[in-house]
């Protein structure tokens, strides 16, 4: 099967007049499951639609968003795998120089929120064409929510767009049931029940059980959330409106969540249901090209593809609950897998590629070791609100098994043609030391690690560990230990990378300053860090902007200015030169000089003068303290001091004198000595001239 027609020519060999939907992609045309836009469209085409790809079209003019003409049932639009604003800029809000997702990875080829940009476009120039947004960035910012990049509270992307439709989450059965919903020729402004979507209307053009719920400020199946202009104004709203909206994100217990914004009202559906393991299945299994289209080879190609082009997707979603991550509000906290037949049918798939040289580099998903639902109470009651499965304890209900995920390991490594399978995508580290049964630990360093083990403590103060919603340094140090101890007894040289975070709420410089003496002390030299980067959807974002856990409500200290998050941030690469002085500069401010020096416990060496200038310091502060009023014991000491001085001197004076008169002595002596001397001399001559006379006569 070949690529998707991304131009009329393309149309025309297939014998298409006119396509039934025309999806808009911020990313470079890549034809490949890792890729939102391949998903959607791959599976649109398997239901019996005619689908055509517009990629990073030029948003400055038309003439691109016109190249397939007007589509029969509507415009799907996403700015790519990647929030436009996340791809374009670093936490610091530098514009990035490269767009990996673009060809050539040049940047600069999608515009920023780049799903507004688009959609506005699309409204434009197919005035009555539906238009339906998705993807990460729609996902993510479908209520009122902070931007970092404007630092205000946004309202929903809904509004600004102006699209008909938002779907949230990935979308595969969402699209479809909308898509069958056009066809049928049902207007999209009658689309109001779809699982995994929202919309916007009047209060008027609501459905009656949502207008009693606005009426009766919610009901037992529909959460009302405070207002747009609620969150606007108060933090404490914001804090709570992201509450709701993360204990309602389940396809089971979850509640419908409305949002006033205006004259006008949000409106959340449900999630979609997890996809059973034969629909994801099926999902993989459709005719992807595994590549780039061929347009981009003369820029090289699109650079992403090279991180998953030997890559595999075990499963969906996760259960690990860190503050910082969005899966909660995207994937959900229910595991979807793939069975091990679909995987391994991919595997061989991998092995028929040009460029594949025995290397399977990654089998898993957000966390490569969650295969299954975290207990059986999911399956029929969906996930626990106000609970976390692994945060700060293990549930006691919590399922920890590797043996399947092992047993498919063990399938793969033992393929033709295949010489190594990887595991790169992120183990959960605590998960696996809940695991009694070390044989999965054994065997993933003895076979699926190429060197270096990639893990996510983020940090190692427990203070902060519980605002990233993550377990306590303890269990990172056992699992560093036992990682170590077995590649000891298996007589292998590999090492843990462990992925750390500066700047993220609740860690103040003191605890920047504690995670720099761990490294110090365990040797470790990370090359990256991250600073924290307040995206859309997650629970450190709304600590960030309101300064409250949402949680339970307790303030939280947040890292904001430029100065304490480079302070933070350079801490952890306190070994580089360029980092010399503001590590000095973040030691002196935290009252942790005893780390500047020539000791083993020091993080960096004196500024030059710095000895001297403490020196004197010490010597003025001493001088100091003997002219101070009010301390008598001081005084006492000066006092005693000054006696002593005076009773010295006049022994001095004495001695002098002694001195003196023995000098005299002395001399008078040393004179009679002189003169006896001389007179000596004289007689001694005389006889001598008295001997000489008698000789010679």
């Amino acid at each position: 099967m070949s690529f998707l027609p991304i131009s009329f020519e393309d149309m025309n060999e297939r014998g298409w007049k006119q396509l039934d939907f025309l999806y808009i992609s911020g990313d470079a045309y890549v034809d490949h499951p890792s890729f939102g836009h391949a998903i959607i469209t791959r599976v649109l085409e398997s239901e019996g639609f005619k689908v055509g790809i517009i990629a990073q079209p030029n948003w400055k003019n038309s003439d691109d968003f016109k190249r397939l003409g007007r589509p029969k049932y509507g415009v799907l639009v996403s700015s790519g795998v990647i929030d436009s604003m996340v791809n374009h800029y670093t936490a610091s809000k530098k514009k990035r120089s490269q767009d990996l997702y673009s060809p050539g990875g040049k940047a600069g080829l999608r515009p920023d929120r780049a799903v507004i940009v688009y959609a506005n476009k699309i409204k434009e120039i197919f005035k009555d064409t539906p238009v339906i947004i998705g993807g990460i960035e729609a996902s993510l910012r479908r209520f009122a929510h902070y931007d970092y990049w404007d630092d205000k509270v946004r309202r929903s992307i809904l509004v600004d767009s102006k699209a008909d439709l938002l779907l949230y989450g990935m979308g595969e059965k969402s699209i479809v049931e909308i898509a069958n919903l056009l066809k049928k020729d049902i207007p999209i402004t009658s689309i109001r029940n779809v699982a995994g979507s929202a919309y916007i209307a009047r209060y008027d053009e609501l459905p009656l059980d949502i207008k009693n719920a606005i009426d009766s400020k919610g009901t037992k199946k529909i959460a009302v959330l405070p207002s747009y202009d609620e969150v606007l104004n108060d933090k404490k709203a914001y804090a709570e409106a992201f509450k709701i909206q993360y204990n309602e994100q389940d396809a089971i217990n979850g509640k419908i969540l409305v949002q006033q914004h205006g004259d006008r009202y949000l409106v959340q559906n449900t999630p979609s249901m997890p996809m059973s393991v034969s629909e994801l299945d099926r999902v993989y299994a459709l005719p992807y090209e595994r590549t780039y289209h061929p347009v981009y080879e003369k820029y090289g190609g699109v650079p992403a593809i090279t991180e998953v082009e030997f890559s595999i997707t075990s499963q969906r979603g996760c259960y690990g609950g860190c503050s910082f991550c969005a899966l909660n509000f995207h994937q959900g906290r229910v595991i979807q897998k793939r069975s091990q037949a679909s995987i391994i049918n991919e595997a061989k798939k991998l092995t028929w590629l040009e460029g594949f040289k025995g290397y399977i580099h990654d089998v898993g998903g957000p966390t490569a070791n969650f295969r299954n639902v975290a207990c059986k109470k999911q399956i029929k009651h969906g996930v626990c609100k106000d609970r976390q499965c692994l945060y700060p304890e293990p549930c006691k209900n919590l399922i920890v098994d590797h043996t399947e995920y092992l047993s498919l390991l063990r399938k793969l490594r033992e393929l033709p043609n295949v010489k190594k399978v990887f595991v790169r995508s992120g183990i959960r580290y605590d998960y696996l030391m809940y695991d009694k049964d070390d044989t999965f630990f054994r065997e993933l360093c003895e076979h699926h690690v190429s060197g270096q083990l990639k893990v996510a403590p983020e940090h190692v103060v427990d203070r902060v560990l519980d605002k990233m919603g993550k377990s306590k340094r303890q269990l990172y140090d056992r699992f560093v230990k036992k990682f170590y101890d077995i590649n000891k007894r298996i007589n292998k040289e590999q090492y843990l990378v462990p992925y750390l975070m500066s700047s993220h709420p609740g860690s103040d410089l003191n605890a920047a300053v504690e995670l720099a003496v761990y490294l110090k002390e365990n040797h470790i030299m990370p090359e990256q860090v991250q600073d924290f980067y307040p995206t859309p959807g997650t629970l450190s974002t709304c600590m960030f902007y309101t300064g409250y856990d949402a949680r339970n409500m307790k303030k939280v200290y947040v890292p904001k200015t430029v100065k304490e998050k480079a302070m933070q941030r350079a801490l952890l690469q306190y070994r580089k030169k360029e980092n010399y002085h503001i590590v000095i500069e973040a030691l002196k401010e935290a009252n942790r000089e005893d780390l500047i020096g020539f000791g083993p416990h020091c993080l960096v060496k004196p500024l030059r003068g710095m000895v001297k200038a403490n020196s004197d310091s010490e010597k003025s502060s001493k001088k100091q303290n003997y002219n101070k009023n009010g301390n008598k014991k001081k005084q006492e000491k000066v006092t005693a001091a000054h006696k002593k001085t005076a009773r010295n001197s006049t022994l001095e004076k004495k001695k002098k004198s002694s001195s003196k008169l023995n000098n005299n002595e002395m001399n008078k002596n040393e004179k009679k000595v002189k003169k006896g001397y001389d007179d000596a001399k004289v007689q001694n001559k005389q006889k001598s001239t008295k001997q000489l006379t008698r000789k010679r006569r």
